[in-house]
């Protein structure tokens, strides 16, 4: 999975070859047929929630009483990027970053607004592979947008929920708080996928001590893959975090730094998580290796001792085999019966030797 996922970043970023700055090029894949635009307005008193569904009807105006946050899931419509883009005063290279989706986790400043890269991960339906899905945010004083690249489902309906029910802190304050919740539901969400990886992780263990499964080579692979995904997502995110935290941003408060600096712990956490994980499976890889090895040892030893068992046998029946007609014992009337009772004793007998021994 991460390999496919380096393999389209470098597809996507040869699409804009040649074009010059500001050009609005959207290099990801279309995941929805049509974009989906929700409009979420509140304060601690009022909250309405609109769906809309052409870019004519996104707002122009912004009330300072109130917090807006409007969510674009789906970024292929151009227009619908440039119509944002003018209703709220976005930069174009801004724009240009919103649809470059193979951007590296990230935060710049803009004029008065902070622009801020996060990668959300999922597990997909169909399978234990890891689905990557780049977040935009665009901070401003009194509005927060969200850009999503269409993927089904994400990890912000607990906040939308709380905002709906008025639950926590999350109508007392202003759009930096809405952005550290929905930053934070992110990196929990990296709980989550590590704790499906830390799953399978024991069951591959349990599976190579019992010989269950055939194809584990491969299933470690793509495990380390996928570990090396969820670092490479986790690890900017933790230093520009850690960033924000530390430095003059004026539209963070510095009680929103507080907040931000608990999801710093839960990235730092998850980044030890993954360094031990990646331990595991070295050393499930090295398990696996043993134990091919000492399958592979036990075939050979078995098939030594048949070749040590037939070595007496061969020389009975090549002595008695040769061509000479003064054999006396050809001429025995059990003389047949007696050299196949005697093969059998030897055979018998060393096979009794070899598991006195132990080896057999």
């Amino acid at each position: 999975m991460a390999l496919k996922f380096l393999q389209n970043n470098k597809r996507r970023k040869a699409s804009k070859k040649g074009l010059p700055p500001e050009t609005l090029v959207f290099t990801g894949d279309k995941k929805l047929a049509e974009p989906k635009i929700t409009l979420i307005r509140y304060n601690e008193t009022d909250f309405e929630e609109i769906q809309i569904n052409e870019a004519s009807s996104l707002p122009e105006e912004f009330p300072p009483d109130r917090v807006t946050w409007l969510n674009i899931d789906g970024l292929h419509d151009i227009d619908l990027i440039e119509q944002t883009g003018k209703n709220f005063n976005l930069h174009p290279l801004l724009l240009e970053d919103v649809l470059d989706t193979s951007q590296r986790p990230k935060a710049e400043t803009f004029d008065n607004m902070l622009f801020f890269v996060a990668r959300m991960l999922s597990h997909e339906n169909s399978n234990h592979h890891i689905a990557v899905e780049q977040v935009c945010f665009v901070l401003s004083q009194n509005f927060l947008v969200t850009f999503q690249e269409g993927l089904q489902g994400d990890v912000f309906e607990n906040v939308r929920d709380r905002i709906r029910r008025s639950k926590g802190k999350s109508r007392k304050n202003k759009a930096d708080y809405l952005f550290y919740e929905l930053v934070d539901a992110i990196v929990d969400n990296y709980f989550v996928i590590l704790e499906q990886i830390g799953n399978e992780l024991e069951e591959l263990e349990s599976e190579i001590l019992n010989n269950k499964k055939s194809n584990i080579l491969h299933e470690l692979h793509r495990l380390k893959n996928e570990l090396l995904l969820v670092r490479k997502s986790i690890w900017p995110l933790r230093d520009i975090l850690t960033k924000l935290e530390r430095e003059d941003f004026p539209l963070i408060d510095k009680s929103t730094k507080l907040y931000i600096r608990d999801t710093i712990d839960h990235s730092i956490q998850e980044i030890e998580t993954i360094e031990t994980y990646r331990d595991m499976l070295t050393g499930l890889q090295d398990l696996f290796l043993s134990t091919l090895s000492n399958k592979m040892n036990e075939i050979m030893k078995l098939l030594t001792i048949i070749t040590t068992i037939f070595i007496p046998l061969s020389f009975i029946a090549g002595v008695y085999g040769m061509n000479f007609k003064n054999m006396p014992e050809l001429e025995w009337r059990y003389g047949y019966f007696l050299i196949i009772a005697l093969m059998a004793v030897i055979g018998f007998g060393m096979v009794h030797f070899f598991r006195r021994k132990k080896w057999l």
